[in-house]
């Protein structure tokens, strides 16, 4: 009976868990994010990560994990201001970049220096991995 009783509460805080995740993702509005993060299109991408160290996040509105990221690349954009820029490109909108780099899963995020590709995260990363990872290519 006990276990039952275990079971029971496990399962109760399980759901709470996932329900607080959710509703901190519903309600997801990009215009509340950094004013550091670059907007990229099919068309301005080229130039936006020709030159310096850029962070891509590859994302789509309809993205639980993308939209649960966002606040990671929101404080990556604040803390990297002046030394590298941080960018969202929106998949279902600008597919052209986003099938050219081979993005299959979202969210993907691509750490590019002065145009190439360096680095590519599959999924939710630590705000420190991405971090790390900026700072490694900025020296």
């Amino acid at each position: 009976m006990a276990i039952w009783i275990i079971l029971a509460l496990v399962s109760i805080l399980f759901l709470f868990g996932t329900y607080k995740k959710y509703k901190l993702t519903k309600n997801y509005d990009p215009t509340g994010e950094s004013a550091a993060i670059e907007t990229l299109t099919d068309t301005n991408f080229k130039k936006t990560i020709a030159k310096g160290v850029v962070l891509v996040d590859f994302w789509a509105p309809w993205c639980s994990p993308c939209r649960m990221l966002a606040p990671t690349i929101s404080a990556l954009a604040d803390e990297f201001k002046d030394k590298a820029m941080i960018g969202k490109l929106n998949i279902d909108e600008q597919k052209k970049t986003a099938t050219e780099f081979g993005i299959r899963s979202i969210p993907t995020v691509v750490l590019f220096k002065d145009g190439k590709p360096i680095e590519k995260f599959v999924g939710i990363k630590s705000q420190s991995t991405y971090s790390k990872a900026i700072k490694n290519h900025l020296a």
